[in-house]
């Protein structure tokens, strides 16, 4: 193989590569503007409207909002929480809900993908999916 064919094709790659940064750099800017509406219009009210309902039904949980995050966390246990976050490293950048449960002495972590573009998720969805998680910890 010639060395000017390798090189041909080398700055072929590292042009692809550049393109690709540049996509990924711009869907990453895009989900994080359609990100805060969500958050604010839809992540925070549903997360506190369930928390209450927890409460109400015996469950003692609490909802925070640290940085761009909400958690709802149970109050007596530091390593039981459900949260929403945004994963813009993906290469199609999603809102994740990630669980983390204390079993004994070693914790069990979930991760899920919340279907649909960021700016098309409803409160429904949002509120179907957390329940699917939260099973873990309420039937204790």
């Amino acid at each position: 193989m010639e060395v000017s064919d390798v090189r041909r094709r080398l700055r072929g790659a590292i042009e692809q590569a550049k393109r690709r940064a540049v996509e990924r750099r711009t869907r990453a800017d895009q989900a994080s503007r359609d990100y805060e509406p969500f958050l604010t219009h839809i992540a925070v009210p549903t997360l506190q409207a369930l928390a209450q309902a927890l409460i109400a039904e015996g469950h003692r949980f609490r909802m925070t909002t640290p940085g761009q995050t909400v958690r709802l966390g149970a109050e007596f246990a530091p390593d039981d929480y459900l949260e929403l976050s945004l994963d813009t490293e993906r290469e199609a950048p999603a809102v994740l809900l990630r669980t983390s449960r204390g079993r004994g002495r070693r914790n069990v972590g979930t991760e899920r993908v919340l279907g649909g573009p960021i700016g098309d998720i409803t409160d429904e969805q949002l509120l179907s999916a957390v329940l699917e998680e939260l099973i873990p910890f309420v039937e204790r």
